[in-house]
């Protein structure tokens, strides 16, 4: 009596959608099984996709007939075991050989003769045209998705895909959060760790339901489709979808992962909130610092925390002591409270931007006409790159990296004119925001949250902090090489430059009135003081 092998097959891929379920095939066979009084010496389960070879479950079947454990196949359809050429070949082969008796299918007549094996050869043939057409028109679709600015695939984090439209639209209380996310780790006080556990915090999981790992937060961070671009085909392209964050702020999260790489984990006896903010007077080096525990003899146990100099210097021994945490806050609090803003500066400097609001019209018009020149040339060298693409004048590689320093170029520029065509008097804001900050220093100085104190005091003194003979100082430079500065930032760095003219002013505005101390100039966007520093006014960068 022949023994069959009962062999179902079901993939996740497009072409699989209207077959069966496993479930059903197994109904169905083992039904049809019983009518023709077939005996089943064993069942093959199979969830993969036959488009090319090297499936497992079918390839041990195949080895079981070459042993002789049976001599005839049972299955659905011969789509089901075979739509791709070497698999078909091997059947058919085999039936040539003899060590298959029989084929049996429910929904299609086979019978070992010439015609037979011809038919089934056709079979085979038609299941590899079907899937080979079904798969271009899919990519053939894809293509034209993208082409359309929409991202054929499954949403990122923040976004969803709208069934209705056919479109990727902002889903709004996620997209809040990965803003955070975004904000959160440029500030440098938090690791890719941090950013994992807010995301997993504030209800952001996986698809699968997962935390968020930390590899999948830096992919998060890095991901250009939060900015209007996504990445598809090995190239990046132009979005239809609404942005959810600025590309200011995802370029400084590339810089902010490429400067911090894939940092290590900091040790539980690690909680030093100032790790990372001041250097070493004499050396040069990191002042990091330390967790300890002393424990007397009468029982009694005291925790406290110092830092200290790295060290790791191999030309010099540094001197420098350490210093307990509770002193090193208590001078760096000295230190911001020295930056803070007078309150008649505030108001001084609130009259001058008041002034200067009234009469940036012109100058903003003439800007908006620059970036709109700027970004139809790119336009014009976007086509000539892809003729040239398309002519072989210029290889894949080229073209795609060409193409992508083009997109980002034009994005930051869309982005600028959108600012200052929407937006065109909206510096005034921030500035009276940052006027309000500088203001409430005293306030920050005071407050025993250690790790805000170090953010703060990070975007005041940047590196210029450092700390020799358990003192802490603002190492400040000249006022000549601090103009050359300033004014190589113009427009860049605005908010920096601002802290560095308050604190290199302040001196000054202690023996001398603000009226010497703050001078207006005008035609520019920024004001000078009488040392020769100049602070910047408008926000716009």
């Amino acid at each position: 009596m022949q023994k069959f092998f009962l062999y179902a097959r079901k993939s996740t891929d497009v072409e699989d959608k209207q077959v069966l379920s496993i479930d059903a095939q197994l109904t169905e066979l083992r039904e049809f099984a019983k009518r023709e009084n077939l005996n089943i010496a064993q069942e093959f389960i199979e969830k993969q996709s036959a488009k090319v070879p090297g499936r497992p479950v079918f390839n041990e079947m195949m080895k079981c007939i070459e042993k002789g454990d049976a001599d005839c196949i049972l299955s659905w359809h011969p789509d089901r075991l075979a739509r791709n050429s070497v698999d078909g070949g091997q059947i058919v082969y085999f039936l040539d050989i003899g060590l298959l008796a029989s084929l049996k299918f429910p929904q299609f007549w086979f019978e070992s003769t010439p015609q037979g094996k011809f038919t089934l050869s056709m079979a085979f043939v038609q299941s590899k045209y079907y899937v080979d057409s079904l798969s271009e028109n899919t990519k053939r679709g894809l293509r034209q998705k993208v082409r359309m600015g929409i991202f054929p695939s499954q949403a990122p984090v923040g976004y969803l895909n709208d069934s209705r439209t056919k479109t990727i639209v902002v889903e709004k209380k996620k997209s809040r959060i990965v803003r955070l996310a975004f904000e959160r780790y440029v500030k440098g006080n938090q690791r890719l760790e941090d950013i994992a556990t807010f995301l997993a915090k504030s209800g952001i999981t996986t698809r699968t339901g997962k935390r968020i790992s930390k590899t999948k937060a830096s992919f998060i961070l890095s991901n250009p489709f939060y900015i209007g671009l996504f990445k598809y085909g090995g190239e990046i392209h132009e979005g239809k979808h609404e942005p959810i964050i600025s590309k200011k702020l995802f370029d400084e999260a590339q810089e902010m992962l490429k400067k911090r790489g894939q940092p290590e984990r900091k040790p539980q006896n690690e909680p030093q909130p100032f790790c990372g903010l001041i250097s070493c007077a004499s050396c040069g080096m990191m002042i990091t610092g330390e967790y300890k525990v002393k424990k007397q003899k009468n029982g009694n146990v005291h925790e406290y925390i110092y830092y200290h100099c790295t060290k790791k210097r191999k030309d010099m021994k540094c001197p420098e002591p350490c210093i307990r945490e509770e002193e090193l806050d208590r001078q760096l609090s000295s230190e911001i409270q020295k930056v803070s803003l007078p309150k008649d500066w505030a108001e001084e400097l609130l009259k001058m931007a008041e002034k200067d609001f009234n009469n940036s019209a012109p100058s903003l018009t003439a800007s908006v006409k620059e970036k709109e020149t700027r970004i139809s040339v790119i336009s014009q060298k976007l086509e000539r790159l892809l003729t040239g693409y398309l002519d072989q004048i210029i290889d894949k590689q080229d073209y795609r990296n060409q193409k992508a320093k083009l997109l980002s170029e034009k994005k930051s520029l869309q982005e600028e004119m959108t600012s200052l065509s929407h937006k065109q008097n909206d510096w005034l804001e921030p500035m009276k925001e940052w006027i309000k900050d500088a203001e409430s220093l005293d306030k920050i100085a005071s407050d025993d949250d250690l790790f805000a104190k170090k953010v703060k005091a990070k975007e005041i003194f940047g590196s210029n902090l450092l700390l020799g003979e358990k003192t802490v100082g603002v190492s400040a430079p000249n006022s000549d090489s601090f103009l050359a500065d300033s004014l190589a930032d113009f427009g860049r760095n605005s908010g920096e430059t601002q802290w560095a003219c308050l604190r290199h002013a302040h001196a000054l505005a202690r023996s001398e009135p603000l009226s010497s101390v703050l001078v207006p100039r005008r035609g520019l966007e920024l004001y000078e003081f009488s040392t020769g520093c100049r602070l910047f006014i408008s926000l716009r960068s």
